[in-house]
């Protein structure tokens, strides 16, 4: 998987907290995979059929790779603002875990991404999954991409969403204009998909703590990096019919600490306090959607186990610091996405461009 090469927000001197891992992204922590497939009328016109720029695409995360076995990852959602979809949800809260992949792309690509996790599920756990009756209910969320994308020509197929799946790896994560953050706005720059990590420590033993955004919210003079509210001088280029909050933000975080699905859920609260680091309050219009996984505690499906579990979970009062490294986290992915970013032109190019935040100009500001 390559990646852009543009400085992440750490490397630009952006001063910000916290230990990251050595990818300072989602896969630090260990299994946790990320495949990314695009469809880009700029690299081919031909996808242009309606005379619409085409710039969408599908981010796939395998919580266990491609594990044969269908184990869960324990769970916990939150919906800081519900105006979004992320499917799975209602279970995650029930049941306290999710099982297969977890996709995200534009508001009119859940059915496509959806049919192909669940084929995707099928064919993984084969004989497993047709001998014993079993469900599939994968996790499909989403953010509108139609500024800059013909979501109405519903060109994300499953045949994207599976190459996206197929793509999944350990490694670096493509950031900025890749998969479904292809067509996405942040702050009215070019936004996208953006990652970042924390480590954390217990008793001596390390563990890690990925967050993975796709970042489509916010309205300029909102934007604070780093406690500054930079954006409120950064005028330019604005996407003028932009005057009400209209984009959403979905946010995963993952970690292979043992947390109960009751800790992850408010984990996944920790969200909200993050993306609002950097000026965002949730706004009306906005899918503020987050879910929270562990990949510790791994074990068996409950239809395929005995009658009892027996589980590991950190204690309660030792959760503030995780906390803080979710909050930073998640901070730290929603600049790495704006930072990696590309200018594009709108969805219909007689309206201009989506420009990429000029970092030259942050770092002035940040060091005036």
């Amino acid at each position: 998987m390559t990646c852009k090469t543009k400085p992440r927000a750490r490397a630009l001197g952006i001063p910000l907290p916290g230990t990251p891992g050595p990818l300072n992204a989602i896969t630090d922590v260990p299994g946790i995979e990320v495949g990314a497939a695009e469809l880009l009328s700029t690299r081919d016109p031909s996808l242009a059929t309606r005379g619409i720029q085409v710039q969408t695409g599908v981010t796939a995360i395998l919580p266990r790779g491609r594990d044969p076995e269908p184990k869960p990852v324990w769970a916990g959602q939150f919906s800081l603002n519900g105006n979004g979809e992320m499917t799975g949800a209602h279970w995650v809260r029930d049941g306290g875990w999710l099982a297969g992949p977890i996709m995200i792309s534009n508001s009119h690509a859940i059915g496509p991404c959806h049919t192909a996790a669940v084929r995707w599920m099928i064919e993984t756990y084969g004989a497993t999954w047709e001998d014993n009756h079993l469900w599939a209910m994968p996790v499909v969320a989403e953010t509108y991409d139609g500024v800059l994308n013909d979501i109405n020509g519903l060109h994300v197929t499953e045949a994207l969403a599976r190459q996206a799946l197929d793509a999944a790896r350990p490694g670096p994560v493509r950031e900025g204009n890749s998969g479904g953050g292809a067509g996405m706005i942040c702050y009215e720059f070019k936004g996208g998909t953006g990652t970042a990590s924390r480590q954390l420590e217990v008793e001596g033993q390390r563990f890690t703590l990925g967050a993975l955004v796709q970042a489509n919210h916010g309205l300029r003079p909102w934007l604070t990096v780093a406690g500054r509210r930079v954006g409120a001088q950064m005028t330019e280029h604005r996407i003028l019919d932009m005057m009400t909050e209209r984009g959403s933000i979905i946010v995963i975080l993952a970690t292979d600490l043992p947390l109960s699905s009751s800790q992850l859920e408010r984990l996944s609260r920790r969200a909200a306090i993050g993306i609002g680091r950097a000026g965002t309050p949730g706004g009306n219009n906005s899918g503020d959607i987050f879910l929270a996984v562990s990949t510790a505690n791994e074990m068996p499906l409950p239809q395929l186990s005995g009658p009892w579990r027996q589980m590991t979970c950190l204690n309660d009062e030792l959760l503030d610091p995780v906390y803080m490294a979710a909050v930073e986290a998640v901070d730290e992915a929603v600049l790495n996405a704006l930072c990696a970013a590309e200018d594009v032109p709108m969805a219909r190019p007689a309206v201009g461009i989506c420009r990429a935040m000029d970092t030259d100009r942050l770092m002035e500001l940040l060091e005036d």
